[in-house]
C-alpha cells in the first residue's frame, strides 16, 4: 500500500511539472509571436539571398573565429544566475546621471563641422554634411523586451526629447540587441527618417514594425552604401545576435565606417577582440574619431566583448587618432562596477600615448576637434 502511494505521489509530481513546463511553452510562443518588441523573422525569400554571404551557413550567421561558443542549457543557466544573484557594490551610479540639454532649434539648424551628441550607451547623433544621422538610437528606459524584464538606464532625461529631434536623413544600426535596437524608438523616430541603413537581416526587425521596405539598406561586410556625399561601410565585428530563444544569429552584427570628403569616423558597435580592427584599419583609416565598445565585458564572454585594455589596443589597431569609450554609462549588463571600463581604457590608452576622450552625455564633440575641455565627470557619483 505504502509503494502504491509513493508511486502515486511521484506520477502526480510529474505531471504538475510537465503541465507547468507546457504552460510555460506556450506563454513563450504566445508572447514572442503576439508581442512587436520581439521583431520579424526573415522568410524563405530572404534566407536565399543570405546565403549568398561568406558570414552565412547552416540557417545562421557566424564569425569568422568559431565564437561565440554554443552553451548547454545548463551553461545558460549557470550563466543566468551568477548575473542576476552576483551583487556589483558600484554596479549603477547612486543617482541618475545628469546630462546637458541642447535646445531644439540649435540641433535642428546646426550646419557647421561635423560633430556628435551622445545620448548615452552607444547612441549618437551625428550632424556633418547638414545631415543628421543616427547611430544606434535606443531610448528606452529598459534594455529588454518587457520593461519587468530589466533595469532601467543610468539617465532617466535626454539631452533633447526624441520628439523634438529634427528630421533624420539616416539610421545606423549595428545589430538586433535589445540595448541597440528598440520597438518604442522606432515608432517615434520612422515617420522623421529618410532612411536606414543594416546588417543583413535586421531590416525584417524594421519592416515588422512599419518601416517600408524601400526605406531599408541592408549590407553585408566590407560593402558600402551612399547617401549624396556620405560613404557608409558595414565592417566586421565579433558578436551575435536574436531577439529571442529560437532567432539566435539569424541578423547579422556590425561595425561602420562613416566617411565624408573631411571627415572619416569609425563605429565599433559589439565586438570581441580580433584581427578585423587591423583589417579595417589598414583599409579604411586613419580615422578621425573611433566610437570603441568598452562595457558589459566579463572574462566569461570575453570573444563577444572586449575588455578596456582591448579597447585601446582596437582604437590602435583601426589607426584612430582619438577613440571615445561607448557602450558604458547607460545599463548595468554585466558584473563590473559602473566605472571600471572608463577608468581602465584611460589607463591602458595613456600606456599605449592614444587619445581618449569623455564628454558627458549631451556634451558637443567636434569630430575634428585637437583640443578638448573634457573633464572626468564620473568621478564621485
Amino acid at each position: 500500500m505504502t509503494h502504491f502511494k509513493v508511486k502515486t505521489s511521484k506520477k502526480r509530481i510529474m505531471t504538475t511539472l510537465l503541465i507547468f513546463v507546457t504552460l510555460l511553452v506556450i506563454t513563450y510562443i504566445g508572447f514572442t509571436n503576439l508581442y512587436p518588441n520581439f521583431g520579424g523573422t526573415f522568410t524563405k525569400q530572404q534566407k536565399a539571398i543570405y546565403e549568398q554571404s561568406a558570414q552565412f551557413s547552416d540557417g545562421k550567421f557566424r564569425n569568422t573565429e568559431a565564437v561565440p561558443k554554443e552553451l548547454s542549457f545548463t551553461e545558460t543557466l549557470k550563466l543566468g544566475y551568477a548575473f542576476f544573484t552576483t551583487e556589483v557594490p558600484n554596479g549603477r551610479p547612486i543617482k541618475n546621471l545628469t546630462v546637458k540639454k541642447l535646445d531644439s532649434t540649435h540641433v535642428a539648424n546646426y550646419n557647421k563641422e561635423a560633430r556628435m551628441i551622445w545620448f548615452g550607451h552607444s547612441s549618437f547623433l551625428l550632424q556633418l554634411e547638414n545631415k543628421n544621422i543616427l547611430l544606434d538610437p535606443m531610448f528606452s528606459k529598459v534594455a529588454a523586451p518587457h520593461p519587468l524584464l530589466g533595469a532601467n538606464r543610468f539617465n532617466e532625461d535626454f539631452p533633447i526629447a526624441i520628439e523634438k529631434l529634427p528630421q533624420i536623413d539616416a539610421v545606423i544600426f549595428s545589430h538586433d540587441h535589445y540595448d541597440h535596437l528598440d520597438y518604442e524608438t522606432i515608432q517615434k523616430i520612422k515617420s522623421k527618417t529618410g532612411h536606414f541603413f543594416v546588417p543583413l537581416g535586421v531590416g525584417t526587425h524594421l519592416e515588422a514594425w512599419g518601416v517600408p521596405s524601400n526605406k531599408i539598406t541592408e549590407l553585408d561586410w566590407w560593402q558600402e552604401a551612399t547617401l549624396e556625399n556620405l560613404t557608409f561601410v558595414c565592417t566586421p565585428a565579433q558578436h551575435f545576435s536574436g531577439r529571442k530563444f529560437n532567432t539566435g544569429q539569424s541578423t547579422l552584427w556590425s561595425s561602420w565606417v562613416i566617411q565624408s570628403k573631411t571627415d572619416n569616423i569609425f563605429f565599433s558597435g559589439d565586438s570581441g577582440y580580433a584581427n578585423h580592427f587591423k583589417e579595417i584599419g589598414a583599409k579604411y583609416g586613419p580615422f578621425d574619431l573611433a566610437l570603441m565598445e568598452c562595457g558589459q565585458y566579463n572574462e566569461m564572454w570575453s570573444d563577444i566583448h572586449m575588455m578596456p585594455e582591448e579597447t585601446a589596443q582596437a582604437g590602435l589597431d583601426v589607426q584612430a587618432k582619438k577613440i571615445m569609450a561607448i557602450h558604458w554609462a547607460g545599463f548595468k549588463l554585466a558584473l563590473h562596477d559602473w566605472t571600471d571600463p572608463i577608468e581602465r581604457v584611460k589607463a591602458k590608452a595613456s600606456e599605449l600615448n592614444l587619445k581618449v576622450i569623455t564628454p558627458k552625455i549631451g556634451e558637443e564633440i567636434i569630430v575634428k576637434d585637437t583640443i578638448n575641455n573634457y573633464t572626468n565627470w564620473w568621478k564621485n557619483i
